[in-house]
């Protein structure tokens, strides 16, 4: 299982819009993974680097990769509707957790 963390950066005039984040994007990337995304969330942040932060974990890294190369420009283009800012994207293998 991996964890896929999607980071935006906080600028002087960056913008990002958690409900339409919550309601749209993370949803549309959740169907693009299909049955792959075990969970998602996302998290306003305080001051910081940071202004906000989206994750989920995703059955393997071949699994995030096939969904990414059939929808992943569909994904991207819609990151103009709720935010400014270039996201950064952390991938890793999950090594433990709880629910």
């Amino acid at each position: 299982m991996i964890a896929v963390t999607i980071l935006y950066p906080r600028t002087d005039d960056s913008t990002f819009d958690m409900d339409y984040y919550t309601s749209t994007h993370m949803p549309m990337l959740a169907d693009a993974l299909g049955d792959a995304c075990k969970g998602w969330g996302a998290a306003t942040l305080g001051d910081g680097k940071y202004a906000a932060m989206g994750w989920a974990t995703v059955d393997s890294q071949d699994a995030f990769n096939a969904a990414m190369a059939e929808h992943g420009a569909k994904i991207m283009g819609d990151v103009p509707n709720y935010t400014n800012v270039q996201p950064e994207l952390l991938v890793g293998e999950v090594a433990g957790g709880s629910h």
